[in-house]
């Protein structure tokens, strides 16, 4: 017999107006995955589908709150955490997480927006590293990103081989690493799974024309979405990839800036009888 309640799944991120990206885009993935979304808001932003404007980080006695009143009231099979503001905020929900280890945590590190609007300088960068990655289940970094979690170590980002970051970012402490190619000069989009043993899997995805809004929110959330459904690692990660790509694919465009993912693409394919479309 189906559980009449659906898996909860808690997402610590900002606010972003457009819908694109942040806490908004987790909700709309968590929801159109068959989860039921809990959000702890870390930052206000003020943007647009182009970029950036400004960042309100929340007050991390907020932040705590929010999040410990939740979880005394509901269970989670799963955590997302996306930008979180300030080093404060991230010691809070480090803490807080240290007190679920059972509970897998999917762990995307955003340090700059899609069009390069810096959002975490290198003391919060430092926090992540220090503090969240030993306690990750899946790090979502795209290249760039995991060229920036290292910059001690690879000064030379252009000619950082992706895969030493891996095996770097592995020795921090998470047990797997997803590295995803969208900023590389390759024909396909390659994403590759890392763990301790080295490659799990790797992944080529057609290259779509736009660039989009809140990919990386979304490959998170999903990611989190098949893990608190019971996937395991890498089934999750390939889900949560065919599942991306389909809402980049059935993107939209409603602003000057980013295309947006469509996240209840497999709605719009249905007809009104709820039989699905030729």
């Amino acid at each position: 017999m189906q559980s009449s309640t659906p898996p909860i799944v808690l997402a610590f991120a900002a606010t972003d107006p457009t819908g694109g990206a942040g806490i908004q885009a987790d909700l709309l993935t968590l929801a159109g995955l068959g989860c039921h979304p809990l959000s702890v808001v870390t930052a206000i932003t003020t943007q647009d589908t182009a970029g950036v404007e400004g960042i309100y980080a929340i007050d991390s006695d907020w932040v705590n709150d929010q999040a410990r009143l939740v979880l005394e009231d509901m269970p989670v099979a799963a955590f997302k955490i996306g930008f979180l503001g300030s080093v404060e905020n991230i010691v809070a929900i480090a803490a807080i997480i240290a007190d679920y280890p059972d509970v897998p945590l999917v762990l995307d590190p955003v340090v700059a927006s899609g069009r390069g609007d810096e959002m975490a300088d290198e003391d919060m960068i430092a926090a992540m590293n220090e503090l969240l990655l030993p306690q990750a289940t899946v790090i979502t970094p795209n290249s760039q990103e995991a060229r920036r979690l290292l910059a001690e170590e690879y000064e030379d980002s252009d000619s950082a081989a992706l895969d030493l970051c891996a095996g770097r970012i592995l020795e921090m402490g998470c047990e797997f690493v997803l590295i995803t190619g969208t900023h590389e000069n390759t024909t396909q989009v390659i994403n590759t799974l890392y763990n301790h043993q080295g490659v799990v899997r790797s992944d080529a995805w057609e290259r779509l024309p736009h660039s989009y809004h809140g990919s990386g929110c979304t490959l998170a959330s999903a990611i989190a979405a098949m893990l608190a459904n019971g996937l395991a690692v890498p089934e999750a990660v390939f889900d949560a990839q065919e599942y991306t790509w389909q809402s980049l694919a059935a993107g939209f465009r409603p602003g000057m800036g980013q295309h947006l993912p469509d996240r209840f693409f497999w709605a719009r394919n249905m007809d009104i009888s709820g039989e699905e479309e030729a």
